[in-house]
């Protein structure tokens, strides 16, 4: 089954122009009601495990289906920083790694935590010229969290291959709306409660099966088990094959509700959220009067207090790294982004 832009906007009821994706996304309609039903349940004492259990395994397989690989190479976790915490723990002493210069600090902080690491931080978009021989590691995001760049992903992809360095891709600021290299970077971590319309607590890890076997399992548990519900217990160490041997154990309410999300957007398609998404960014970028790019996110300069007043007057946007952050994406429509050119156009230096 198929939908169309508008019939899945009507999953979305805000009340507000939310323009505030990229902090986290609006659940749709579906996604809240299950999350909901599910607190209901444990509340009657009702939870069955079944249902929950069912729920990661629908998540795994929607994630997977949008990102074009193959289920059993999809990890289910809480949050990047553990799955990035794997990648660090794998690298050998003395490894280069390669980050972007204001990267979000979930990929950066796990391999500063490494002190006979060596990460050295440089440009977004300088990063495949700063590739070497003696790189070990690029990790980088597709998509700065603080503007919206996007990372020259295929550049950067191609310096690593000729001088045999890993590339680990943070998604979370893309997935759910940018299509992806999904199939040939080492490794690809998403934060599930932006873009891909869940709430916190889910996140999903995959990449080739070579790379995946490189990690250490050192948050194993009984849901990385290879029968989850008879790896409660006791020794000898069984864990599963491919990359559940990585999962965590859920927070069950989180997947119950990010099972029927990522239906949806499987259901309207990467591509159509994509030229929505960014259709709309340039509409807002150029009734400000500020250049047009090709992401979903807007970094725009303002003064102090244009979030508040956005706020008071029914748009919700954020401030990151002194600038409004405004991120354009399924629910948002093009009355919102009207909405808010009306209000900033008076406060943005190139408007005025």
């Amino acid at each position: 089954m198929t939908l169309s832009l508008p019939e899945a906007q009507r999953e979305f009821g805000a009340g507000v122009a939310f323009l505030n994706t990229a902090t986290y996304g609006l659940p749709p309609r579906a996604a809240h009601e299950a999350m909901l039903a599910a607190e209901h349940d444990r509340a009657a004492g009702l939870l069955e495990r079944g249902d929950l259990d069912a729920a990661v395994t629908r998540s795994r397989e929607a994630f997977a289906r949008l990102l074009g690989v193959p289920a059993d190479r999809v990890a289910c976790g809480p949050q990047v920083s553990y799955f990035t915490g794997l990648v660090a723990a794998s690298l050998p002493a003395g490894a280069e790694v390669v980050v972007a210069d204001g990267d979000f600090t979930s990929l950066l902080f796990p391999f500063a935590a490494r002190p006979d690491l060596s990460v050295r931080s440089v440009p977004l978009e300088r990063i495949a010229e700063r590739i070497g021989a003696g790189t070990g590691l690029v990790a980088v995001s597709a998509v700065q969290s603080a503007d919206g760049r996007i990372a020259p992903m295929e550049e950067i992809i191609e310096a690593a291959r000729a001088h045999g360095a890993r590339v680990l891709l943070d998604a979370t600021q893309a997935a759910g709306w940018l299509p992806l290299p999904a199939d040939r970077v080492d490794w690809l971590v998403a934060g599930g409660y932006k873009w891909l319309l869940g709430p916190r607590g889910t996140c999903f890890l995959t990449g080739t099966r070579e790379a995946l076997d490189t990690l250490p399992a050192i948050g194993a548990g009984w849901y990385a088990g290879a029968d989850i519900w008879d790896s409660i217990y006791g020794l000898p160490l069984r864990l599963a094959d491919g990359a559940r041997r990585l999962d965590l154990s859920p927070a069950w309410q989180c997947w119950v509700a990010q099972a029927p999300a990522l239906g949806l957007l499987e259901q309207v398609g990467i591509p159509a959220i994509h030229d929505h998404d960014v259709a709309l960014a340039r509409r807002f970028a150029a009734g400000l009067g500020l250049p047009q790019g090709d992401s979903a996110i807007v970094s725009v300069p303002v003064p102090d207090g244009a979030a508040d007043l956005l706020r008071r007057n029914g748009v919700v946007a954020t401030v990151r790294a002194g600038r409004l952050r405004c991120a354009f994406h399924l629910s948002t429509t093009e009355a919102d982004v009207d909405k808010a050119v009306g209000l900033l156009a008076p406060l943005v230096p190139a408007a005025g």
